[in-house]
């Protein structure tokens, strides 16, 4: 199994793999034109995303500056939207669904390291999926931890770390992020 295997499988791998060095330095490449794009260059812009992004939907935005570590391990719906300042770690995989607007300062994170110091060596990372669901509105400055999942429709209030699955329907502050209220129809 090679290191980006194991990456994704959830199973300890070497972060400063020369195959991962070079995955991260496309994704470097292309996020910097991105960020150095001019705001008119709208076709351009989504280009470049659609060569970065493991999968996205037709309809998306993303304001720069925007930063991940691959791209490739990131699956986005229709209808997104992200603000200044978003942030993905996904070396794990990432999977938002339909309609998520993300505010400013958001990030979201997939890569961990291991608890015990004698246990955990220099370039030794692993990782767990996050997933977010539809209709999903995530506020400024939020954190979303290694592993999470976010429910469909849910509101995660701005400066929350979501260190635990946040269930559907709910809004949900914090830190660390707890349910606050469900959402009702009305």
């Amino acid at each position: 199994m090679n290191n980006t295997q194991k990456m994704l499988s959830g199973e300890i791998y070497n972060a400063y793999a020369e195959d991962l060095i070079l995955l991260r330095n496309k994704a470097r490449h292309l996020t910097k034109e991105y960020n150095d794009s001019e705001p008119e260059e709208t076709e351009k812009r989504k280009n470049i995303l659609k060569k970065l992004f493991g999968k996205i939907g037709e309809n998306f935005e993303i304001e720069p500056p925007f930063h991940c570590d691959y791209g490739t391990h990131m699956e986005i719906g229709e209808n997104f939207y992200a603000n200044f300042n978003f942030l993905v770690l996904d070396d794990g995989m990432v999977k938002i669904g339909d309609d998520v607007l993300i505010a400013p300062d958001v990030k979201i994170l997939t890569a961990t390291h291991l608890v015990n110091p004698k246990l955990r060596p220099k370039n030794a990372d692993y990782t767990k999926p996050v997933t977010i669901g539809n209709n999903v509105w995530i506020g400024a400055g939020v954190i979303v931890n290694p592993g999470v999942t976010i429910g469909d429709n849910s509101v995660i209030g701005s400066g929350s770390v979501v260190t635990k699955d946040i269930p559907a329907n709910v809004v949900a502050v914090g830190n660390p992020c707890r349910v606050l209220k469900s959402i009702s129809e009305e």
